[in-house]
């Protein structure tokens, strides 16, 4: 295994348990933090899985992709055919798919690609992947 996809795995790893907390904590914030700031774990889960499968993709071209594709999930929750929300009653697919759509999460997710952005950087190899 090389060391890129070491350390993607081992950020996978971190970064889920982080953004499942995020969206089942109970207490002050919650929801704030359940709601709002829960959209940055989920990009940058997204960029690192992207990776991941997609490891000579450079992080830029990797933050744009799941930029746009999240942000078009996004708008997908203002369509709500009854097969669609049957898949969002589960719990896989209320975390893929999202349930409503809030302007508000926009920033999120940018915030979210630019701190994956600035976490691939720092982990994608001088040399290209092999």
């Amino acid at each position: 295994m090389n060391r890129y996809r070491r350390n993607l795995l081992l950020s996978i790893a971190f970064i889920v348990p982080f953004g499942l907390a995020t969206k089942f904590y109970r207490g002050l914030g919650q929801a704030w933090l359940n709601d709002a700031f829960g959209g940055i774990p989920y990009e940058i889960f997204w960029l690192l899985l992207v990776a991941l499968i997609w490891q000579r993709l450079r992080p830029g071209a990797i933050a744009l992709i799941v930029l746009i594709s999240t942000c078009l999930l996004e708008f997908l929750q203002l369509w709500q055919p009854a097969w669609l929300q049957a898949i969002r009653a589960t719990l896989p697919g209320r975390l893929v798919f999202g349930n409503t759509f809030t302007w508000g999460d926009f920033p999120y997710y940018v915030i979210g690609c630019w701190l994956g952005w600035l976490w691939l950087k720092q982990i994608y190899p001088a040399q290209k992947p092999s």
